[in-house]
């Protein structure tokens, strides 16, 4: 028979046992980190990619014990493209999934209206490729990957008007074509700042609708006033019918591009094939000797094998690297503060570098990139629609940075897209 003494002492030890138990089973539970895709929609080639470089890290950073002792999940929600869905999203991860942390989907369009939603909140959040959205709302826990530093807006088109303005004769006209979407409005910006600083004249300054389903209207009006040089600002589906429209009505001009998104996409190359010759245009990272980060290429190679099965862009050069790397800073910041504290992670992020597969970052103004690292690349020599071709550099010139230039300038646009 057990003594009453006894049996408090057992009861005791078996309700002791019973809290490390529920605190092991806590501390075991996930951390999730929540956020809206384009999975569907004219975004959806680019979110696809970033959703699998995430899922990669996912399985990385968990192969490796997870964060602070816990495995990581992804929640995520298709936002189809489509901007007015992303609040909805946003609200449901923090109101009823009750995500710990929260990221943003790819793009300064999806960005933009997920703000509002993480500042009511007060939560951490990292934007993908998003130009200029905290330059409004001076949010001190936004944090942007994208390599555009601190003056996101003018840094992003300043690397495509050092490259046409370094030519003889310098041109003079300038024509800016761009989508009345928030991205293309901030490139646009900053290009019209830079061109009036270096005294060109804008000949043409107007933008389009989103839903344009036909360019040829808008590349013949650039034509009629004969710019030397035709700064577009486009998302994917409207860049391809901006080359289209370029190519089959003959733009006649030196220099055609700059901010064309899309561009950079494997599948994309591979459909407009020689129609990109001559185009300058923007980029983040290409296998130049100088960019193979450490990490990067252990990082492609595992991307580019699951990309078959994924229906995604075979390469992954433009967005998968940094969709991982996003996640990389965020792990680096989770372990490094010890906390989830959504406070405590931002203050550790303005003060800390981070080593990613992109290089080492930090963050300035506005959580944006404290130094640009913003490439301007010429499309050279493509023939056919091969994907080989399209596997180094050969086909895609760096033109600026200096320190990455991997070729020299072709010009006029013209003679060199035939």
């Amino acid at each position: 028979m057990i003594k009453p003494g006894h049996r408090r002492v057992a009861a005791a030890a078996i309700f002791a046992a019973c809290v490390v138990a529920a605190g092991a089973a806590r501390s075991a539970e996930p951390i999730t980190i929540g956020f809206g895709m384009a999975l569907t929609g004219g975004l959806a080639a680019a979110g696809k990619t970033a959703l699998l470089a995430m899922q990669i890290w996912q399985d990385d950073v968990n192969a490796k014990g997870g964060l602070l002792g816990r495995p990581v999940k992804l929640v995520y929600y298709d936002d189809q493209s489509n901007p007015p869905t992303v609040p909805g999203i946003y609200t449901k991860l923090l109101d009823v999934d009750k995500v710990d942390l929260i990221v943003s989907g790819y793009g300064t369009n999806m960005i933009a209206p997920a703000m509002p939603v993480a500042i009511q909140h007060d939560r951490l959040f990292l934007g993908l490729f998003g130009l200029a959205v905290n330059s409004e709302f001076h949010y001190p826990k936004y944090f942007s990957m994208l390599p555009a530093g601190p003056d996101p807006k003018h840094a992003f088109s300043e690397p495509f008007f050092k490259v046409v303005m370094a030519k003889e004769p310098k041109p003079k006209t300038l024509a800016i074509v761009a989508a009345d979407a928030e991205y293309p409005k901030n490139a646009s910006e900053g290009a019209r700042d830079t061109a009036k600083s270096l005294g060109l004249q804008i000949v043409y300054d107007k933008s389009y609708p989103p839903s344009t389903a036909d360019y040829s209207p808008i590349i013949h009006a650039v034509q009629a006033v004969n710019p030397e040089i035709v700064f577009v600002a486009s998302y994917p589906p409207d860049s391809v019918g901006m080359v289209r429209a370029a190519t089959e009505s003959g733009l006649n001009t030196r220099y055609f591009g700059g901010g064309m998104v899309g561009l950079q996409f494997t599948t994309i190359k591979q459909q407009l094939g020689p129609k990109l010759n001559g185009i300058l245009d923007y980029d983040w990272w290409i296998p130049a000797p100088k960019m193979q980060f450490p990490g990067i290429l252990d990082f492609l190679k595992n991307y580019q094998a699951k990309a078959p099965a994924e229906g995604v862009d075979p390469l992954g050069w433009y967005l998968p690297p940094f969709a991982y790397a996003n996640l990389q800073v965020l792990g680096e910041a989770v372990e490094g503060a010890k906390t989830l504290d959504q406070t405590k992670l931002a203050d550790y992020m303005r003060t800390h570098p981070f080593t990613t597969i992109v290089g080492e970052i930090s963050f300035g103004k506005d959580g944006e990139w404290s130094k640009p690292r913003v490439l301007e690349v010429q499309f050279q020599d493509i023939q056919g629609t091969d994907l080989e071709q399209f596997r180094d550099t050969t086909t895609e010139a760096i033109l600026e940075p200096a320190e990455y230039r991997t070729g020299e300038l072709s010009e006029p646009y013209t003679k060199v897209k035939k």
